[in-house]
């Protein structure tokens, strides 16, 4: 294996998930053959030294230590940084690889010019038979939702490949070349939307993102958050309302800040009281004021 120029860099950030990460690259090694690559695994600030411990268990990786938790895209940032490889491949450490298809996604991703990035099909961990991901619709400018297609479905042959206005953030395979001359990630989500962040923004510079069903994965949801996590709310709740602020314009930008403050905020809050759960309900007004902070911030000479 090359490791000066190699085909891929594969990038994986660990918080805390020594195991997951293991079963990660277990995976990998075990399945992927067809390309040269490199691996980065960077712990972002995990309790533990878990950099130290994965560099010793697996001596073929560059595991890179951060003292402090850079969040999502600061992590992947630090190791697009380190990266030689012709592509960027940056995976969540709670997916398994299942088939040697990466060429199929290089493939994908070399059929045009104009496309930047793809993803491929992913399926739930738990029930490997379940799809997760087969492309994103479009978010709405007002409620700031969007859906996973094909969620929840078992056929893939339903889900042939086609342009996605998103990536999955648990699995991007990019053109180095592109990112290089576009930017990193964003920085100031720390956790959740940084990537439909990022993806609007190679959008928006003319490029193509794709979803390929050719490759698949399997992927573990919220292993590092948990699924029902006050940070996941909190995060949740002042990223919507800072994507709102950093891609809207016109008349869409105050009619999504007021449906997210007038009407998600307190319908969140109201639900969770009822159903018990404190701590997420003082989660989601935390999240809501945060993002009025940052702004009135990032107004201030």
């Amino acid at each position: 294996m090359d490791y000066q120029q190699p085909d891929l860099s594969v990038i994986t950030v660990n918080y805390n998930g020594f195991h997951d990460t293991c079963e990660f690259i277990d995976s990998w090694a075990a399945t992927v053959f067809s390309v040269s690559y490199e691996m980065i695994v960077i712990d972002n600030g995990s309790t533990a030294n878990e950099a130290a411990l994965l560099q010793k268990t697996y001596p073929f990786i560059q595991a890179v230590r951060s003292e402090r938790n850079l969040g999502f895209a600061g992590g992947n940032n630090l190791g697009i940084n380190l990266a030689k490889g012709k592509y960027l491949f940056l995976l969540n450490n709670d997916v398994c690889m299942v088939k040697d298809a990466i060429p199929l996604l290089i493939k994908r991703l070399l059929s045009s010019d104009k496309i930047a990035g793809v993803s491929p099909l992913i399926r739930d961990y738990a029930e490997p038979h379940a799809i997760q991901f087969a492309g994103y619709t479009q978010l709405s400018p007002i409620t700031l939702r969007n859906r996973a297609i094909g969620k929840g479905k078992i056929n893939k042959d339903h889900y042939p490949a086609q342009k996605t206005p998103y990536l999955h953030g648990a699995a991007m395979l990019l053109k180095k070349t592109i990112i290089d001359k576009l930017s990193l990630m964003p920085e100031e989500y720390f956790l959740y939307y940084e990537e439909l962040d990022w993806c609007t923004y190679i959008n928006r510079e003319g490029y193509e993102l794709w979803y390929d069903p050719a490759c698949e994965i399997w992927h573990k949801d919220s292993s590092s958050t948990g699924k029902e996590s006050p940070l996941k709310y909190y995060y949740l709740s002042r990223n919507r309302l800072l994507y709102a602020y950093r891609n809207l314009f016109d008349w869409k930008l105050p009619v999504s800040i007021l449906y997210q403050t007038m009407i998600v905020c307190p319908k969140n809050i109201l639900t969770a009281l009822g159903k018990g759960k404190k701590a997420i309900a003082k989660a989601h007004w935390e999240g809501t004021k945060a993002f009025f902070k940052l702004r009135n911030k990032d107004k201030q000479p």
